[in-house]
Formats: structure tokens, C-alpha cells, sequence
């Protein structure tokens, strides 16, 4: 019997009990739209992190008050909020100064919320920071309209602003928001900028924000200290010299702070590298773990199919006895129940995928984007039809034993 002719009966034999076949499917159906939604959201949120340093520069790195190891515990927490200063200006300027292959460094400041307000109009808890205007380059900002903040207007403390899509849409629905005007703490800002919509993640936006020029942002709200305390963004002259410029950056600001040889440092450096590798050591195990949940759908899928294969095979014994007195071989009736719970598996497979990427469309819309790669598609329906295949193995081959003298004889 050939192949055609064998899947032509896997097909009839599935087709004659539909509803008992479509019940047998909900199991496979159920564990891969679980295991690729699961999947699509984790692969989601990967892409997502990755966007998010691309986006401040894969070959840019950041000095900041603490380090990840500051955070181990509480205790490491208190001996460095007691040990690590707040960055200056002065030690930007010293870095700048005697660096040598970093090729640009720039100051942020850390947000604040407050509201802002034009005419009727009210927007609550905006995200309001401060930054130099060289971070717009290292940090690769896009503008949808206008431009960013000037050397200038920054060293004037000018109030000036470069906002959000969301913002924008919001305080000035009927035109463009260059060059008018909103209020925040009874003071006056002009819009001169406005970034690419970035859209929402985990259901918290990402365009609701107002920046300004730091100086500006230091004498309108209190300074730059604590929760608006300084952190350095910079670039080497290549990429090639990146680990030399991160260690240059580490060597100078241990110079400033006069700390010695033995000293750990009093300062934190975060690199894309490193944030890479704390997401993944973090994440890592609970990502094995949250996909074995659903693996464990699959596991249920491939046993109500190897139930219902032993079924079909006590029912049709008489029909087995037939085909093998009239010259079946043991392996023609083992493809044939083989193939049966192959296709009925990979059936479930597909109807899965599908569901999954319908899931996966919502919760793109809704929460946060969802990636399914073309390769972990065709991986699901081929181990969907495995799965099949190892739940359908042991009914076949009992299938394939039967004696065809006895077989005729059943009811």
C-alpha cells in the first residue's frame, strides 16, 4: 500500500466520526495555541528589551549612582546608598576633558511626574526628565516633527520642549504643537519637538513623557539631586573600542573620586552586554518553566489521542481481520493506524498555530507585541505530528498483531 492510498484511509477514518475526531483534537489544539502563545509573548518581550537597547544605542553605555551588583540584597542596598555619591557635573566635564576614545558623553537626569495643562485641557502624571542635547544622538532619538534642544537653549535654561506622541495628541488635537504652548507648575514650556510614537508595552505608554533641556529641568524643579540626580550617557569614536572606552570611563571617574587600587568602585557602568546577560540569567530558568506549563498540554494532547486509537482499534478489529485476510502485511495496517494519529495530531497542530497567532494579534493590540518565527511554526506542527506519532505507535502496533483468524470473529 502506498503512501497516497495510506493517508487517504487516515483521512476517511477520521472524517467518519467527526465529532469524536474534533473532541480528540481540543487536547493538541488547547496545548500548542498555550505553548506558542506563551512562546510569542516571550520571544515578544526578548524583541522587546533588544529594541530598547538598540534604541539607546547598542554601542552606547551608561554611568549611573549604582551598579547591578549594588542590588544584590538589602544590605548591599544600604552599604551603597551610603557609599555611592550622586554623579556631578564636574565629573562629566572631566571625562570629557581627558578621555581619549570616548567619542561622546552627555548628561540625563532622572524623571519626575507632574501635570501639565493648556486651556481645558489637563494631562496628569506625565513623565517629566531633563537632558543634554548631545543625547540625542548617542541615544539615536527619532523625531516625528520639529527638532531637539540646542547647546543653546540649554545653557540659557530655556523652556523649551521636546514631548511625546501621546502628549502631542492630547494638549493640541486640532494642529501641530511646534511652537505653541502648554503650562506645568504655572510656568510656560514651547514645543519645539516630537518624538516617533513608540506605543504601549505591558499596557503602560511609552509617548506620555516631557523632556527638556537639563538646565532648564535643574532650576524649574528644585535641582539636580535625588529623584532628579545625573547619570552619564556615551559613546566611543568605534565600535571596535568599546570595552576600551567603558574601562577608560571606569578609570577616569575612579580618578575623580581619588578612589585607590583596593577600592571597589562607588559608580555603576551599564552596557547593552550587560543588560543582556542579567536578563538572561534572571529570565532565563523562569522563561523553562513557563513553558513547561503548556508542554504538559501537549503530554495531555498525545494521551486522549493514544485513547482514542486504542479505541478505534477495538472497534474496527473486524475490519482489520478483512484487510489482513484478504494480503495486508503487519506493516501496512501499522502505517495505516500510524498515519491516522500522525494526520489527526497534525491536524491539531495547525488548528493551534492558527489560534495562537489570532491570540497573539490581540495581545499585540493590547499589550505588548507578540513574535511567532516562521521556524518555531513549522517546529510546532512537526512536533505536534511526533507527538502523534509516539501516541499513536503502541495502538498500531497492537493493531498490526491481531490475528486475523480472531479478528474475524469479533462483533
Amino acid at each position: 500500500m502506498n503512501l497516497t492510498e495510506t493517508l487517504k484511509l487516515a483521512l476517511a477514518a477520521i472524517t467518519a466520526h467527526k465529532l469524536r475526531s474534533f473532541l480528540t483534537l481540543l487536547g493538541m489544539i488547547i496545548g500548542v495555541t498555550a505553548f506558542m502563545v506563551v512562546l510569542s509573548v516571550l520571544q515578544g518581550f526578548n524583541s522587546y528589551i533588544d529594541e530598547k537597547i538598540a534604541g539607546i544605542g547598542s554601542n552606547s553605555f551608561t554611568v549611573m549612582r549604582f551598579g547591578f551588583e549594588d542590588f544584590k540584597d538589602t544590605d548591599t542596598i544600604n552599604a551603597a546608598q551610603r557609599r555611592n555619591k550622586e554623579l556631578t557635573f564636574d565629573e562629566l566635564e572631566y571625562i570629557r576633558d581627558h578621555s581619549q576614545l570616548i567619542d561622546k558623553i552627555g548628561a540625563k537626569a532622572n524623571p519626575n511626574t507632574r501635570e501639565l495643562q493648556r486651556n481645558d485641557i489637563i494631562l496628569q502624571d506625565v513623565t517629566i526628565d531633563g537632558a543634554e542635547p548631545v543625547i540625542s544622538e548617542i541615544e539615536n532619538i527619532d523625531i516625528a516633527e520639529g527638532r531637539y534642544f540646542t547647546e543653546s537653549e540649554n545653557n540659557n535654561s530655556m523652556r523649551v520642549a521636546f514631548i511625546g506622541s501621546d502628549v502631542a495628541r492630547k494638549l493640541f488635537p486640532f494642529g501641530s504643537p511646534i511652537g505653541e504652548e502648554f503650562t506645568m507648575q504655572g510656568i510656560p514650556y514651547r514645543v519645539i519637538g516630537v518624538r516617533v510614537e513608540k506605543g504601549t508595552v505591558f499596557g503602560q505608554p511609552q509617548d506620555m513623557f516631557v523632556q527638556l533641556p537639563i538646565k532648564t529641568y535643574g532650576t524649574n524643579f528644585g535641582g539636580l539631586t535625588r529623584s532628579r540626580s545625573l547619570n552619564f550617557v556615551g559613546m566611543p569614536k568605534s565600535p571596535q573600542l568599546f570595552n576600551d572606552a567603558v574601562e577608560e570611563a571606569r578609570t577616569l571617574m575612579r580618578i575623580k573620586r581619588k578612589l585607590s587600587s583596593g577600592e571597589k568602585d562607588n559608580f555603576g557602568i551599564f552596557t547593552p552586554d550587560a543588560i543582556s546577560n542579567l536578563r538572561n540569567s534572571i529570565l532565563g530558568p523562569v522563561f523553562i518553566v513557563i513553558l513547561t506549563v503548556p508542554g504538559i498540554a501537549l503530554l495531555v494532547g498525545a494521551i486522549v489521542i493514544m485513547n482514542i486509537m486504542l479505541v478505534s482499534v477495538t472497534e474496527r478489529t473486524k475490519e482489520i481481520g478483512i484487510r489482513k485476510s484478504l494480503g495486508a502485511r503487519q506493516s501496512d495496517i501499522l502505517k495505516q493506524f500510524l498515519f491516522e494519529s500522525m494526520t489527526l495530531s497534525a491536524i491539531g497542530g495547525i488548528i493551534g498555530l492558527i489560534m495562537a497567532k489570532l491570540l497573539g494579534f490581540i495581545i499585540t493590540v493590547y499589550v505588548i507585541k507578540t513574535v511567532i518565527p516562521w521556524y518555531a511554526a513549522v517546529i510546532s506542527i512537526g512536533v505536534s505530528t511526533l507527538v502523534g506519532a509516539g501516541a499513536g505507535l503502541f495502538p498500531a502496533w497492537k493493531a498490526a498483531r491481531l490475528d486475523p483468524i480472531e479478528a474475524l470473529r469479533a462483533d
